[in-house]
């Protein structure tokens, strides 16, 4: 494949933080290796014209889809950080649970889910966690991911052993089933989760406000301005009293966020 123009490769990586978030701007090699397949497809001369495509308007939604599935990273898996779950186990269902007593109706929403390890997770937590008091609860939790690809893998839910060498045995007993070496979760699991395909540079205008909020590990690609903006949307979305979770290497910029620290990679938004 032929060596990529450093202003086609900059026009892209521009083209992909203004409409996504996306810093790419340090990746060429990144970008090169995975749009090779397309480019040896035939379907476009070189390089420049397939990011004058892509970047003048006129490309295919599907086309958008290939390139953000090649350009996105996906990797997660079951129980990640799992501190983050005795937190929410040991200390935000039991506080929110008593919060919303009355109502008894809970809004979680996995940000950047990926294939789906995450919001399943949270998912079999929760149905442990409320036993047969789940029952009376609504907890439904919404999963997003820019990926259609990554979409895709969530809502089949099955996964090879090896992704779950964290998971509880008697969560595998109760929330999955297992044929031939792969894992898939029980129709229960999957159906409390609503998958959708969202681009967290856009405007959140989802139906509920939400009590806690897990985005770990996405933010990491964004510039300072364009997660400051995103961190605010997410405030903006929350109701009073509600967590942000973020991953274990990343931090809120004290100075902007309205968010109050709780523990390192946990915030609350305080009324």
């Amino acid at each position: 494949m032929p060596e990529v123009k450093d202003a086609d490769f900059l026009r892209l990586a521009n083209y992909m933080m203004d409409n996504y978030g996306i810093n790419l701007t340090k990746k060429k090699h990144l970008i090169q290796s995975r749009l090779n397949a397309i480019l040896s497809s035939g379907k476009y001369k070189d390089f420049t014209e397939y990011v004058d495509y892509i970047t003048g308007g006129s490309a295919s939604v599907e086309d958008m889809r290939v390139i953000l599935n090649r350009l996105t990273t996906n990797h997660t898996y079951f129980m990640r950080e799992s501190s983050h779950f005795e937190l929410l186990k040991n200390k935000l269902l039991p506080e929110l649970e008593k919060k919303y007593n009355s109502k008894k109706s809970l809004a979680i929403w996995s940000a950047g889910c990926s294939s789906g390890q995450e919001p399943y997770t949270l998912t079999m937590l929760l149905f442990d966690y409320f036993g047969d008091r789940r029952k009376d609860w609504n907890l439904k939790l919404l999963a997003t991911d820019i990926s259609n690809h990554a979409m895709t893998i969530a809502k089949k839910g099955s996964y090879m052993e090896e992704d779950l060498k964290d998971v509880p045995d008697s969560w595998k007993t109760k929330y999955m089933t297992e044929k031939n070496g792969v894992y898939t979760v029980t129709p229960e699991v999957r159906s409390n989760v609503v998958f959708r395909e969202f681009n967290l540079m856009d405007e959140i205008k989802f139906k509920s406000s939400f009590d806690i909020i897990f985005c770990r590990n996405v933010m990491i690609y964004f510039e300072a301005d364009v997660k400051n903006a995103l961190v605010n949307r997410f405030y903006e979305a929350s109701n009073d009293g509600a967590y942000l979770l973020i991953g274990q290497s990343e931090t809120l910029d004290k100075s902007s966020t309205r968010y109050n620290f709780v523990s390192p990679a946990t915030y609350v938004k305080k009324g």
